[in-house]
Parts: structure tokens; C-alpha cells; sequence
């Protein structure tokens, strides 16, 4: 019986300071070896929220090589195709996307708000600890 390779399942969010990175680093933890995720964004802000890495360190989920890094990335010739590709914020979502390599299966999971509230992971504990149960969760 020979397995399959993981499905790769792309998350994107306009600054990939925080959703986006929370949902690649879970799901990288909790679906390997079925799942292999990628972040980006549309408008990457360079940075990795510190409460976003907070969080994670919290978790005990790894941070190492976290970055914030541009959509492109993802869609030229030499990327790897994802299987799926899930918008986590309702600005990227209204995006026009580029052409994904592999034609994946797309989806949205928002939450309100948009890059205006990247930074909304950070607002204070209760909202970490809501973000973690509904990730974990959804």
C-alpha cells in the first residue's frame, strides 16, 4: 500500500503577521504527516506579530523560520501546487488571487475586520485564548 503525500494547504491573509501564521504553524502540528501548510499575504508587512509568536511559544508550537512573506511566492512555476487554498481574512478574501499552480480547491474562514486589525490576535488575553479555541476547533 503506498501513501499519499500530503495534501499542502496555502493560508492567506493580507499582512501574514498573525491569522495566517497561527493556522500554518497549527496545522503543521496537529495534521502531519496528512498536511503540510504554507502562509502568505497579499500585502505582507514583513514581520511576525510577537503576540502571534507569544501565543505559539505559549502552545508550545515551534516558531523557528516564521516570516512574513508575499503570496507570490506561491504562485510561480517553481512553487510547490497546493491541494487547497483558504483566505483567513475577509480583505484577502476580496482579493483578486493569482493563478495557483496545480488549480486547488479555495475556501474562506473570516472573521471580520481585515489588515486594519492585523494585529487583532494582540488585542489582549481573552481574544489569544478565543483565537486558539476557535482555530482549534473549526
Amino acid at each position: 500500500m503506498t501513501s499519499r503525500p500530503p495534501y499542502r494547504v496555502l493560508f492567506l491573509c493580507t499582512g501574514n503577521s498573525a491569522r495566517s501564521i497561527l493556522a500554518e504553524v497549527m496545522m503543521n502540528a496537529m495534521g502531519a504527516p496528512r498536511f503540510k501548510a504554507y502562509s502568505a499575504g497579499s500585502y505582507p508587512n514583513g514581520t511576525v506579530n510577537p503576540f502571534a509568536i507569544e501565543l505559539l511559544q505559549k502552545n508550545r508550537l515551534p516558531v523557528e523560520g516564521l516570516r512574513s512573506k508575499s503570496w507570490d511566492e506561491f504562485g510561480g512555476d517553481d512553487a510547490p501546487p497546493m491541494d487547497l487554498v483558504i483566505t483567513v481574512c475577509d480583505n484577502a478574501a476580496g482579493e483578486v488571487c493569482p493563478y495557483w499552480p496545480g488549480q486547488p480547491a479555495t475556501a474562506h474562514h473570516g472573521e471580520g475586520g481585515g489588515h486594519s486589525q492585523g494585529a487583532w490576535v494582540a488585542h489582549d488575553e481573552h481574544g489569544q485564548h478565543g483565537e486558539d479555541r476557535r482555530v482549534n476547533l473549526g
